[in-house]
């Protein structure tokens, strides 16, 4: 089916993380996004999720030929998607002058670590090294001990590939309300920082200590935590306001302890922990699921990739679907009237990419020479 951006064309410069992932989210949606891949381009991860539901073509971008195809595609494209360090793209002769240059209606999506510009702009990084200058890995771990990396869920896709994928979308609004193309620069650092915001509000406001492991939800506080269960598996709690944090202490059968009754002082959390930890090691994770299925005490089982494909309420939200034999995440934000159905990850055929090309003018001839001669493989 058709999603809500039926209608906009989308050129993807192949890369990694979080460029790759703005083009899933957009053509999820229904963007007919073209991905780039460049020949010889070197290190890549096989992205068969992350690449589902468009096709894609490879060009020599160390070729005119191949750099002026890029350009033509891009000439009748609304967006762009480029993930490369500063000043690639213009070295290429594909930089924001030259292309809208010829398209002023195109959208250029930028996605780089620190940004276009800056002192680090020109510096390699990943991931862990965003969040450390964002000031959010220092939020993330136990107190007094180090910073743990959550993975690379939040630089790379929810401050890079997703605020990438937002500002396209803005920017693309105003295209279609009557304004001009322009540079959209999302930085993973900008992104990150963007992310911190409730915390710079609630240190603020005296709320929040600017130390790791010692606040009311980042592991600090005994309610707001996860707990080991007699089988080695794990439950996690949020109850934060106080009727359900009541409802956790009387299914634990903890209603009456004194070290558990000032939820919200400080000098009560470890000893609090310490009861938890002892009481939610008597039983297996299965049992504390069904001692409080029906409650609003804010307990849910830690799940591993695998089980929450195969939790119920995932399976009857159809959160996870199965594609040529992979699961994966469906899309995501749901639309009430245009539902999203572009999940499916095509083979690369040559009369795909001879399409491509021929919807840009050249002809087959010229399709013919150029696969030929390698500007296209």
């Amino acid at each position: 089916m058709a999603g809500v951006l039926e209608g906009l064309r989308i050129i993807e410069l192949a890369g990694i993380g979080p460029a790759p992932f703005c083009g899933m989210m957009l053509a999820d949606h229904g963007a007919e996004v073209i991905r780039i891949d460049r020949k010889g381009g070197g290190f890549q991860v096989p992205h068969t999720v992350l690449f589902r539901g468009r096709r894609s073509i490879t060009v020599d971008l160390k070729e005119p030929e191949g750099v002026e195809l890029v350009r033509r595609l891009c000439a009748s494209a609304d967006g762009l998607i480029e993930g490369f360090r500063p000043g690639v793209m213009e070295r290429l002769g594909l930089g924001p002058e030259e292309l809208l240059g010829r398209n002023d209606r195109l959208v250029y999506g930028r996605i780089t670590g620190w940004g276009q510009e800056g002192p680090l702009a020109q510096r390699a990084g990943h991931d862990i090294n965003y969040l450390s200058i964002a000031g959010a890995l220092h939020t993330v771990g136990r107190h007094g001990e180090r910073p743990v990396p959550p993975v690379n869920y939040v630089a790379d896709f929810g401050g890079g590939g997703m605020l990438l994928a937002f500002g396209m979308v803005s920017a693309l609004l105003a295209v279609a309300r009557g304004g001009k193309g322009q540079v959209v620069d999302a930085a993973m650092v900008d992104g990150t920082a963007l992310m911190l915001a409730m915390n710079w509000g609630l240190m603020a406001a005296d709320m929040w200590r600017d130390e790791r492991g010692c606040n009311l939800i980042d592991g600090g506080s005994h309610f707001y935590d996860t707990y080991e269960t007699a089988d080695g598996k794990f439950v996690a709690i949020g109850p934060v306001e106080p009727q359900f944090y009541a409802e956790l202490l009387e299914k634990l059968d903890l209603a009456d302890d004194p070290d558990l009754a000032r939820q919200m002082d400080p000098d009560t959390w470890e000893a609090g922990r310490r009861k938890l930890e002892i009481a939610f090691k008597t039983k297996p994770r299965a049992y504390w699921e069904e001692q409080f299925s029906d409650t609003d005490a804010c307990l849910s089982p830690v799940l591993s990739m695998t089980e929450a494909a195969e939790h119920p309420h995932n399976v009857a939200r159809g959160t996870y679907v199965e594609i040529d034999g992979q699961v994966q995440p469906d899309a995501a934000p749901r639309f009430s009237q245009t539902p999203a159905g572009n999940l499916d990850n095509p083979p690369r055929r040559p009369d795909d990419e001879d399409a491509i090309v021929l919807e840009t003018g050249y002809s087959q001839a010229e399709i013919d020479a150029m696969r030929k001669s390698g500007i296209i493989a």
